[in-house]
């Protein structure tokens, strides 16, 4: 069903419509309780049904509930009023870095880029640390507020561990993982483990990162090609092409840096999103 402005999901009041994803609507709401504006994310009633589709919606709602990060999108319900299954979360105003990269038309101002890549490695060292894996970070789930901050969304195929406890270090695996075979992730930035249909963990997120910040730097998509099985080839055998066929200057030290984020090898990249930072 979509929801006009007026109708209620429990205390929070349908304003108007913000935007459609894979994973649903979004609307901008009222929650009446405590009187603030919010975003109300509903999964469509043709998906309510579809066993796969509900536990993606509520693997993001708890993916994003036990992170705490400036860098990540809050999360301050969920429910199920009737036939209708929602989340909601605060609510941004801003554009995606998707959108900023259209309208740029070109590579960004390196300031801007050191900003939102510090920004986007620190709150991924908190959802690592958390044992949450995202598996599509891409520009259209870097969202760019008008304030300055820079939000992590859509964890709607994170992959999560069990936490023994709150601080314990080590985890064993959730039944969220994905099976040997099955690709998750957006054809572009997926990692070379995740086109195989391997395993993905924090690394294959450092990668992602590095074809955002290529793209950022250079205006290019690293691995652009005609069709997303030749977008695949190219990620799991060939290199972006250097920053000086794309016309524009990079620090060597910044090259390096994105270079070792696309190492096709995992032991090879940054272990850690601590590192980008």
């Amino acid at each position: 069903m979509r929801l006009s402005a007026g109708d209620r999901l429990g205390r929070y009041e349908i304003k108007a419509p913000v935007g459609k994803g894979g994973m649903g609507e979004v609307y901008r709401a009222r929650d009446t309780e405590l009187d603030r504006d919010v975003a109300v994310k509903v999964l469509p009633e043709a998906a309510a049904g579809e066993e796969d589709r509900l536990r993606r919606f509520k693997r993001e709602a708890k993916a994003v509930a036990r992170l705490s990060h400036p860098s990540v999108l809050e999360i301050f319900d969920f429910g199920v009023e009737g036939d209708v299954t929602y989340a909601v979360t605060e609510l941004l105003d801003g554009k995606s870095l998707r959108e900023r990269l259209d309208s740029a038309g070109g590579p960004l101002p390196w300031a801007e880029v050191h900003e939102i890549v510090g920004a986007v490695a620190d709150g991924l060292a908190v959802a690592h640390g958390g044992g949450v894996v995202h598996r599509d970070i891409k520009p259209g789930n870097l969202f760019l507020c008008t304030d300055g901050r820079v939000k992590i969304l859509d964890f709607g195929l994170a992959s999560l561990r069990e936490m023994a406890s709150p601080d314990a270090a080590a985890a064993s695996v959730a039944p969220t993982e994905t099976m040997p075979g099955i690709i998750m992730g957006t054809v572009g930035y997926m990692a070379p483990e995740q086109v195989r249909g391997e395993k993905a963990d924090a690394r294959s997120d450092i990668f992602a990162v590095g074809c955002a910040l290529y793209e950022m730097l250079s205006g290019q998509r690293p691995f652009d090609r005609d069709t997303s099985a030749e977008v695949m080839t190219a990620i799991l055998r060939e290199d972006p092409p250097p920053f000086s066929e794309c016309g524009v200057e990079v620090a060597p030290e910044v090259e390096r840096i994105v270079a070792r984020c696309l190492e096709k090898d995992p032991d090879r990249r940054f272990q850690s999103a601590s590192d980008l930072s």
